[in-house]
């Protein structure tokens, strides 16, 4: 077995360690979300927490660890006996990225309840969790359907597994954490909100503390072992504490003043809800409980504040987490001095836990472009090619708003999204087949149908039909797959004017905002000057997309070919690593093209390369004045797709806009 790196050898992240221990002290604060660049400790901490938690007493022999002294009546093995019980070390169950749902919550034997009656249920990851750690690594690229699984058993402390008429309830209750970079997607912001606390981290810039990072890294690379023994004290010291504030959580007083200021907290920052106010009031008393005291003091109060109220003001994936924290004082002190006996003192900083940090690190402690003509732009002013002395500053995007939905035609076979049609796991019922491997979605029809024929042949005498491997039916399912949205954006001196450009970056964060919520990849193809760039490669990370597009200058010629060719290699790639993941191409372009011989039949041909492959597309025409070439539908017409304005891009627009892009003869 493989020794775990000591929880107290972690250098630095003190909030980090902190979150983690008050849910270890409190599991009812609802799990850890933690946020952050990549190496900067957070799997290590989160594995390194298990080998601080207490032994617990289980049933021997029960699947679901159901607790000797008060067992789960509903328990799928029970009803248990009363005993003693046997003891063993809490688990921490890691859930993969690419589980099923039968591996989270578990299985039935769907042939032996048919024809047996009974039910033969193989336990998942939830029920393993129970009464320990479930531990998601990049929550953020988990399926919706699996998250949305795995918060509902955490809320309420059990799984139900439902099919086709049979029920299995066990208990799940676990200390959830997930760990995640910011770099490769958002959480949704419903989905935020179920988790307890978040924390955010990053590697330190201090060099002294870099130094010993690597220096235990090596240590414990050389023999783990022997470096998990030189912690053997520290680990020991915070294992007692966790059972001490574990003792005392339910003498910890949380008096009417504390209150006043969590709820006049959660207000002054306008969160949604009552959760936080909830999570909040258990983080404080978890804070009280691990500083050895029974009262909660101001300073849990904005501790809690800290660690529960970040990632639930965000409105859409584009805003930044954090709290003010001048706000929060300026509120805690309003909200203070309320006559409740706790409130006015002051922790001892010799005390117990010295206000509630975690605990101390032990004894080892320490363009190019420039020489291009004069091209006129938007309104006659000339402007310069490149990213020379002629490139106008980027401008501000206006207000965002909702658009229609453009949806890729067909039925795919993507990852589960909310874009266009695809066959998946989840979503309405369209038919059924033989099952390939596994069954997972049983059609009761079907199989009864496959069956009915044989009966007489297998001897059926009584009332239960007799049902064999070969008649089981897969259901086939119709839902909706995330597609990769690539959007190839005009900077050229043609759009350059700044209430254009700004308008233009408004439709564009709009889409990205519309591709977040339907959980789409996206990636940004930028030309203007001599070339096309890639400014953002496909990814999950649509905030990474707008903070690109925010700085994203204009001026120079107009070289759409260029643009559509890049885009192009873009989609090549991009469908050697995800084949199944069909493209929308999003070209946002007055339809003007200037530089170099025929740069309009070049940028024609370039165009009918997306047609030739079927690639989706539609153009939002960008152009503008009493004078209009229609260049922009001319462009859709050689791509494919359709061609609409900003203003038809609205949701709320009175102007017709095609659901599907439909794919047009070039």
């Amino acid at each position: 077995m493989t020794t775990p790196f000591p929880f107290t050898a972690v250098v630095g992240q003190d909030d980090l360690r902190l979150a983690l221990l008050l849910n270890a002290v409190s599991p009812a604060v609802g799990g850890v979300l933690v946020r952050g660049e990549k190496g900067t400790a957070k799997s290590t901490a989160v594995r390194a927490l298990s080998a601080l938690l207490p032994e617990v007493a289980v049933v021997p022999g029960c699947r679901f660890s159901c607790d000797p002294a008060a067992p789960d009546p509903s328990c799928p093995d029970g009803p248990h006996e009363p005993g003693p019980g046997t003891t063993r070390a809490s688990r921490m169950v890691e859930l993969p990225v690419g589980a099923s749902e039968d591996r989270l919550v578990g299985a039935l034997d769907i042939e032996r309840a048919l024809a047996e009656g009974v039910k033969a249920f193989e336990p998942g990851l939830l029920a393993d969790a129970h009464r320990g750690i479930l531990y998601v690594d990049e929550v953020n690229l988990l399926h919706d359907h699996l998250v949305d699984l795995l918060l509902d058993a955490a809320a309420m402390g059990a799984s139900y597994v439902e099919r086709e008429g049979v029920s299995v309830r066990h208990a799940s209750k676990f200390l959830l954490v997930g760990t995640m970079n910011p770099e490769e997607g958002e959480l949704r912001p419903q989905l935020l909100d179920r988790f307890g606390l978040t924390v955010e981290v990053a590697a330190s810039r201090e060099p002294d503390q870099r130094v010993e990072v690597v220096r235990r890294r090596l240590a414990y690379d050389d023999d783990p072992a022997g470096f998990a023994a030189r912690w053997a004290a520290e680990e020991a010291a915070v294992r007692r504490r966790i059972v001490a504030a574990r003792e005392l959580l339910p003498s910890v007083r949380l008096g009417d003043g504390a209150l006043r200021q969590i709820a006049a907290t959660c207000a002054a920052f306008e969160v949604d809800g009552m959760r936080a106010d909830i999570v909040m009031a258990r983080t404080a008393t978890a804070l009280a409980a691990w500083a050895g005291r029974t009262d909660v003091l101001a300073e849990d109060v904005r501790q809690a504040a800290l660690l529960a109220l970040p990632h639930r003001r965000r409105r859409n994936p584009f805003d930044a987490p954090g709290l003010d924290e001048d706000k929060l004082d300026e509120t805690l002190e309003e909200f203070s001095g309320s006559g409740d006996s706790g409130d006015d003192d002051e922790p001892d900083p010799d005390g117990p836990g010295g206000g509630g940090q975690p605990p101390s690190e032990g004894p080892e402690q320490g363009d190019g472009g420039s020489g291009a003509r004069p091209e006129e732009g938007e309104g006659g002013e000339p402007q310069t090619g490149g990213a020379g002395s002629g490139e106008q500053s980027a401008v501000r995007a206006a207000e965002p708003f909702r658009t229609k939905v453009l949806s890729v035609p067909g039925l795919g076979d993507g990852v589960a999204g909310r874009r266009s049609r695809a066959r998946t796991e989840h979503g309405r019922t369209t038919g059924a087949r033989r099952p390939q491997g596994a069954l997972t979605k049983l059609h009761l029809a079907a199989t009864v149908q496959a069956a009915a024929p044989h009966q007489r042949a297998r001897g059926r005498s009584g009332r239960g039909l007799v049902v064999r491997r070969d008649d089981l039916r897969q259901a086939t399912r119709e839902g909706r797959e995330g597609n990769l949205v690539l959007f190839v954006v005009d900077a050229s001196g043609s759009m350059a004017a700044r209430q254009r450009m700004s308008a233009v970056k408004g439709a564009v964060l709009s889409l990205l905002l519309d591709a977040y919520q339907r959980r789409d990849k996206v990636g940004l193809v930028t030309f203007r000057g001599t070339a096309g760039e890639v400014a953002l490669p496909p990814t999950s990370s649509v905030d990474a997309a707008a903070a690109r597009l925010e700085t994203l200058p204009t001026g120079g010629r107009t070289p759409l070919a260029a643009g559509l060719l890049r885009a192009h290699e873009v989609l090549r790639v991009e469908r050697l690593r995800d084949p199944a993941r069909r493209a929308l191409v999003v070209v946002v372009t007055d339809g003007r093209a200037t530089g170099g011989p025929e740069p309009v039949a070049l940028a024609g041909r370039a165009a009918r390369l997306f047609a030739a492959e079927g690639v989706a597309s539609v153009v939002v025409d960008c152009e503008s004045g009493p004078v209009r070439l229609g260049l922009a539908g001319q462009l859709a017409g050689e791509l494919g797709g359709a061609a609409v304005t900003l203003d038809e891009l609205r949701a709320d627009s009175i102007a017709g806009l095609v659901k599907d892009v439909q794919r047009r003869a070039a």
